[in-house]
């Protein structure tokens, strides 16, 4: 008798095919410049580690300001103000061509480091096949 159970195994076998995604846009954005330029060399040599094909990484060039004014003074003097300004700062990432394996795996990496005060939002452009109808009329139309 052997010590280890027959009906498990080390890998699950799936029928299920890996999703290709054509490009992945991550955008970060944070109160720091500083922060999201070091965070963003990490995300890039993750994915060189990983065999990610890194695409363009760029931030425009003012960051988004929300000011608020507000009375000092709650009841009156309305000339005796003052103004907060909250300034964010942002940046973008794109990496190309990405299995769904290969996608849950770098972006699970990135985001269990991701900085204190920084934000990841991540935008995916999977690649479908055609339907079947506007396939067949495609053949037909290469045939003529």
């Amino acid at each position: 008798m052997s010590g280890t159970p027959q009906g498990l195994g080390l890998e699950k076998c799936s029928d299920k095919k890996d999703t290709l995604y054509k490009s992945v846009e991550i955008e970060i954005r944070s109160g720091e410049p500083a922060v999201l330029l070091s965070y963003e060399w990490f995300t890039s040599y993750a994915a060189k580690q990983l065999g990610i094909t890194i695409g363009k990484c760029w931030a425009p060039p003012k960051a988004h300001h929300n000011r608020l004014t507000l009375l000092k003074s709650i009841h009156i003097y309305k000339k005796h103000r003052v103004q907060y300004e909250i300034r964010t700062y942002f940046r973008h990432m794109t990496y190309e061509r990405l299995t769904e394996s290969t996608l849950k795996t770098f972006l699970e990496y990135i985001q269990r480091n991701v900085p204190e005060g920084v934000a990841v939002k991540v935008t995916k452009k999977s690649v479908v096949n055609l339907p079947p109808s506007l396939n067949d009329s495609v053949r037909r139309l290469s045939l003529q």
